[in-house]
């Protein structure tokens, strides 16, 4: 009963002394303290924060927006093709602000192959490739016209001999669709014959000069990155 009186009193004797050293190192204030987290004051002092530190370290600094020339090195293509200023080189620009990726000279190589495709597509009588290249509305036009020489049962015999000329003549967005329009002069050997194989127009033996203006569409928002065929025209 002794050793258990004394063990109590020991025992009770270093509790007092623990409590009284942690109160002296947790209870008192240094002034050091930091004061508790607040989640709606926290965002703004990280902001003052780093405002005063950009102020006074004068090597990082926050980048720069482009603007001036290195925004006019954008549209270098462009200029090479139009005349800046012009309605022409507008249209272009903002073809270019739709799809960044448009390039003025490799459209013009890719108009002259569909260029060369569809001519040849509409003598041969392929639906299948017109219908790849051409707008709703200009397809329907062709086949028609496939349609009507077939029941009269004539055939074009057609040999491209090459394009001469094609330039971008104009150029605008209508929504999100861009839509430019190319002027092509070609060659072109070509003859109809009738059924009984008498030719009723062209001469197979004669190279003809061919003006067209012809204007290609897509649109800049679709996946699809080709152009097709939205308006032809003659050009005397």
């Amino acid at each position: 009963m002794e050793f258990f009186d004394f063990g109590t009193i020991f025992f009770l004797v270093a509790a007092v002394v623990i409590f009284f050293q942690l109160r002296n190192v947790l209870g008192r204030r240094t002034g050091n303290e930091r004061p508790p987290f607040d989640p709606y004051t926290a965002g703004r002092t990280r902001q003052s924060e780093s405002r005063k530190a950009d102020q006074s370290d004068n090597v990082v600094s926050l980048p720069r927006r482009k603007g001036g020339a290195e925004n006019e090195e954008n549209y270098t293509a462009i200029d090479a093709v139009a005349e800046p200023g012009t309605e022409l080189n507008k249209g272009l620009r903002a073809i270019k602000d739709a799809d960044p990726s448009f390039d003025p000279a490799g459209f013009v190589e890719g108009a002259k192959l569909a260029y060369e495709m569809i001519v040849m597509a509409y003598a041969d009588g392929d639906r299948r490739t017109l219908k790849n290249l051409l707008s709703r509305d200009v397809y329907e036009g062709f086949v028609s016209a496939i349609d009507e020489r077939e029941k009269r049962s004539e055939k074009i015999e057609s040999s491209f001999v090459g394009i001469d000329k094609a330039a971008i003549v104009g150029a605008e967005m209508k929504g999100t669709e861009a839509h430019v329009t190319m002027r092509i002069v070609s060659e072109l050997i070509s003859a109809t014959r009738d059924s009984a194989g008498s030719i009723i127009d062209g001469d197979p033996e004669t190279v003809a000069e061919v003006k067209d203006v012809w204007t290609f569409a897509r649109d800049t928002r679709a996946r699809d990155p080709n152009w097709k065929l939205v308006a032809t025209e003659a050009e005397e």
